[in-house]
């Protein structure tokens, strides 16, 4: 299959984004910049199309999707139409008023217009409206319903740009659309209304506080900074390893000075012993390490930064050929509990303390 490249920065180019629509409406694959990561998309109503995706990108078929609308009205025809979901959509309607289009994504229980395909296996949908305007408009000419995981191998790093896409999906999907950088560089946070009280499955940029203010108590879920889930996934990324660099990443923890000296034994012992080694750190620590290659993800006192700049960062350590790679800690509260959890995945939970 011939991917085809288009660049389309401003949601009003109809022309290229038509196409795009005709393709998923067929059945096809667009890649397409949101504003979290770019996103794999495919019409979320026919079953065919996300079978698709999860042979393009790898991905286990317990791993559900999340389906994507460009309007609210538009989550009534796939959630069930019962007492005790009308009641959880009460909830929705809060969280939309508060957080969509953005990057939030709820979970409901489906309609039978969602195939299993879709969800998992599951009779729960995961939906979510992006503000990215160029997501919304292919939305709407897609046909309004557009299943999309993240636009990477499953497993590789999240892509924050079209190129990391073509690296991974070329050839095996349709149409990419580059709509340069995107503007956060994590995935969305996903909270299952389903559950009293609703909990969060994957942290974001929406954090657990913001929700609570809009909903009163809100859980996070256990398994999200645990590698113990024996569970089928009741949301993407929860069940398997993720956003991983080629290389061993490893984790680090502990105060800065012991952090810094633990990190710099271990990659001068490497590099005696030919490996090439690399380094996360932030602006404040940056002058501290002397590996092979050190990356700046970005200021602590500012971990959006470090969320939009890991995916990528993980990724040049793949093409520099980086071979150990090392990443201090984060905090875990506000969306550095993001940021853990993806780099946790990324490590496959391998952390040292110090």
């Amino acid at each position: 299959m011939e991917t085809k490249w288009i660049t389309c920065m401003e949601e009003d180019d109809k022309e290229c984004l038509k196409e795009a629509g005709e393709i998923l409406k067929a059945g096809g694959l667009v890649a397409f910049p949101t504003e979290t990561v770019y996103g794999l998309g495919g019409d979320a109503l026919n079953p065919d199309s996300s079978r698709k995706i999860y042979a393009a990108k790898g991905r286990p078929s317990d791993n559900p999707l999340i389906v994507h609308i460009c309007r609210f009205e538009d989550i009534y025809r796939i959630v069930a139409d019962t007492e005790e979901s009308r009641k959880m959509l009460a909830n929705a309607r809060k969280l939309s008023d508060a957080f969509w289009p953005g990057p939030l994504t709820m979970i409901l229980p489906k309609s039978e217009e969602v195939p299993l395909e879709t969800t998992g296996g599951l009779n729960t949908v995961a939906i979510r409206f992006p503000s990215h305007k160029t997501a919304q408009a292919l939305i709407a000419y897609g046909g309004g319903y557009v299943a999309a995981p993240s636009a990477n191998t499953s497993g590789r790093p999240s892509p924050s740009l079209a190129r990391h896409v073509q690296e991974d999906l070329n050839g095996k999907i349709d149409m990419i659309i580059d709509g340069g950088e995107v503007e956060i560089g994590i995935e969305s946070t996903i909270v299952d209304l389903t559950v009293e009280p609703p909990q969060i499955l994957r942290p974001g940029y929406v954090t657990q506080e913001m929700l609570s203010k809009v909903l009163g108590t809100v859980d996070t879920d256990v398994t999200i900074l645990s590698d113990k889930s024996g569970q089928a996934p009741k949301a993407p990324g929860m069940k398997y390893r993720h956003y991983a660099p080629k290389g061993q990443l490893t984790i680090v923890a502990g105060t800065k000075e012991k952090v810094a000296a633990y990190i710099n034994e271990e990659t001068d012992r490497l590099r005696a012993e030919g490996v090439k080694t690399g380094v996360i750190a932030t602006e404040e620590t940056k002058n501290l390490y002397h590996a092979d290659v050190v990356k700046c993800a970005g200021s602590r006192t500012d971990e959006l930064s470090v969320a939009k700049h890991l995916y990528g960062i993980l990724r040049d350590f793949d093409e520099e050929g980086t071979e150990k790679m090392f990443s201090e800690s984060f905090d875990y509260a506000g969306i550095g509990q993001a940021v853990m959890n993806r780099l946790l995945k990324a490590a496959g939970h391998h952390v040292v303390q110090v």
